[in-house]
């Protein structure tokens, strides 16, 4: 945190202007808030001395109908910050820049979701430049995306000064105590999921750095198929040839025991529906049109967690198995061993948070969080340490 920009630090005056960088993405339903209400401390902070904030943030991916109009969070977050919260439903447009113009001292609005432009997740500079007309200075909140290199939370930075929130910060002293290697604390690594960065980022760290890495999900996938083993219809997820690429390199350099199960449960896929499900032996192969969903452990890993419970680290990143569709084994042990008394256990990221029932830490980081773990730093941070030097200089 050495020569990071904090917002906390930062005097702010009635009627600055602030752009707030958020990381609110969450479902239509807010089944789980964490995302927004990691945000709620900063904006306050902000608007308690009388700042005008214009939040931006992203739901959903640019391009599949998945990103949608905002309107819910901003009565979500006036209610938890019991004052009000507009909403307007663009954020990169003449229009936009107006709106903010005119905000009182004091006031919070949330501007219209990032992702429903191209170039939010490729940083364009040109689309930076119009988020940018929305505030003099900026607050870089939104953990969740800390790893991605986007328009409103990096390329933002090269238009505007910028701090970093409170809740960044919170993020990454919470991860403290299950970064890296530690001889004398046994480590647990659960992996899941569909996203690449589980296998490129968590399976490639956690194979080097923890004693035991329990896959599933896609990343199990990767390392069966680096394996030879067909399988079948079973979900892989984006990059997925440089996913397993990755699995063969984790296979052959890893100082962490890797289980590899013998035998999976499987049933027939019809786009993301499953039906039916039973158990096959790994070496006869995933059928076509049939998905791993679940997997039995192995006799050794069983003894293992037992032994490990009397104190261990945890991490689970990803839901092991197709949980909400009812094929719990794997994700039932994942939870079962995070939540035991004498184990520290922590869940990572909003979709392993929504779909799991755990009670214990959780991070609104998924990618986030395995890259700070591996890393100790974030492509965010480092770009508000780079303007800080260049605006000193």
């Amino acid at each position: 945190m050495n020569a990071l920009p904090l917002l906390f630090e930062r005097p702010v005056t009635a009627g600055e202007r602030w752009i707030f960088s958020a990381g609110c993405n969450v479902t239509d339903t807010l089944g789980d808030t964490s995302r927004i209400d990691c945000e709620l401390a900063d904006i306050a902070y902000l608007a308690d001395r009388n700042a005008r904030v214009a939040v931006l943030t992203h739901q959903g991916r640019h391009g599949d109908g998945t990103a949608r109009h905002l309107s819910d969070i901003a009565q979500y977050m006036a209610y938890k910050l019991n004052r009000p919260v507009h909403y307007f439903p663009a954020c990169a447009t003449g229009d936009a820049a107006a709106r903010s113009l005119i905000l009182d001292p004091g006031d919070v609005c949330i501007f219209g979701n990032t992702r429903h432009h191209p170039g939010e997740e490729t940083a364009d500079p040109a689309l930076a430049a119009q988020l940018a007309a929305l505030g003099d200075y900026v607050a870089v909140g939104g953990f969740s995306k800390a790893h991605r290199v986007h328009a409103s939370n990096v390329g933002i930075l090269a238009h505007r000064p910028g701090w970093a929130a409170g809740s960044l910060l919170d993020e990454m002293t919470l991860l403290g105590p299950w970064v890296g290697r530690r001889p004398r604390t046994p480590s647990v690594a659960f992996l899941g999921g569909t996203k690449p960065e589980k296998t490129l980022t968590g399976l490639t760290g956690f194979s080097r750095t923890y004693d035991l890495v329990v896959p599933g999900g896609a990343v199990l996938h990767h390392l069966l198929r680096a394996q030879g083993y067909a399988v079948g219809a079973s979900e892989l997820g984006d990059k997925a040839d440089a996913c397993t690429a990755a699995a063969a390199e984790a296979l052959s350099s890893a100082t962490a025991r890797i289980h590899l199960p013998t035998r999976v449960i499987i049933a027939r896929r019809d786009g993301d529906t499953y039906s039916g499900n039973r158990t096959v032996h790994i070496e006869e192969g995933v059928p076509d049109g049939h998905a791993i969903v679940d997997f039995l452990p192995e006799p050794w890993l069983a003894d293992k967690l037992r032994a490990l419970r009397s104190g261990a680290r945890a991490i689970v990143a990803g839901t092991p198995s197709l949980h909400t569709s009812g094929y719990s084994i794997a994700s039932n042990l994942a939870v079962s061993f995070a939540e035991a008394p004498k184990v520290h256990g922590i869940l990572l990221g909003g979709d392993t948070v929504a779909e799991l029932p755990f009670h214990g830490s959780t991070s609104t980081g998924g990618g986030s969080a395995l890259h700070y773990l591996h890393h100790a730093d974030l492509p965010v941070l480092k770009a508000l340490r780079d303007h800080t030097t260049r605006r000193a200089a």
